[in-house]
């Protein structure tokens, strides 16, 4: 991204209820905020699965006999460590926490699953295909901007989490600095900076956490690639499988 940063405005939309299934979140968002072309809209993940049916009550979860293995080990739910499985492509670490890939790509702890703010008994998983969902609703919208959408995750060897994107549309996934210049005028060679994620943790840290949580953000001012890049690996063999314990 480049381009003057006093220029960059970052907007709170406030005033969205909570969203159910069903919910029109484009017409809810037009009726809240006048969103211009070339704005970055981050929403909540939470809000776009919930608007997408992605809630599940645990009774629908029959879990199997490893399931039931590793939530003994883990101290969790068999139903909820089922629920995982099914929302995974592969399993990269299942001690001590379950680290896997989702069905669209995406690694991280328990799939995404969230157990917070949906009552008991009852789990959100993330939507089947963020970046699809981030099309529809930027096409919804009728504007020439970006959409994002942001969930939380923990980063290796670092405490606590942050936003990331997990679905994405109108905007380059990465900027490829290969190429380029350094000060020195050394050529870069592998730098490829992730700008949906960059974006998405600045949106997390305005949306907050829990209770006063406000899902979605707006920027304004952004300079950025429209297309280009992902932040997933498409080949299993990209992936460092760690050894699981047996």
């Amino acid at each position: 991204m480049s381009g003057p940063a006093a220029s960059l405005k970052g907007f709170l939309i406030r005033g969205l209820p909570v969203i159910k299934e069903g919910d029109d979140i484009p017409a809810l968002l037009r009726s809240l905020f006048d969103l211009q072309d070339g704005d970055v809209l981050c929403l909540a993940s939470t809000i776009v699965a919930k608007a997408e049916g992605r809630m599940r009550d645990l009774s629908e979860y029959q879990p199997d006999s490893h399931a039931v293995e590793i939530a003994r080990e883990l101290g969790k739910d068999p139903r909820f460590v089922q629920a995982v499985f099914n929302e995974s492509s592969d399993v990269l670490i299942e001690r001590p926490f379950l680290l896997v890939a989702t069905r669209f790509g995406h690694i991280g702890v328990n799939a995404g699953i969230d157990q917070s703010n949906v009552g008991d008994e009852k789990i959100l998983l993330l939507p089947e295909d963020p970046s699809a969902s981030a099309r529809r609703i930027r096409q919804a919208l009728g504007k020439d901007c970006a959409v994002i959408i942001t969930d939380t995750c923990g980063r290796p060897f670092r405490s606590g989490v942050a936003g990331v994107a997990v679905g994405w549309a109108g905007i380059a996934a990465l900027r490829d600095w290969r190429g380029e210049i350094d000060i020195h005028g050394r050529p870069l060679n592998i730098t490829q900076e992730a700008i949906v994620d960059e974006i998405a943790a600045a949106a997390n840290l305005l949306m907050g956490e829990a209770g006063d949580a406000t899902p979605a953000v707006v920027f304004r001012g952004l300079v950025y690639p429209r297309s280009g890049g992902s932040l997933f690996r498409e080949k299993e063999n990209d992936i460092i499988r760690p050894r699981l314990k047996s």
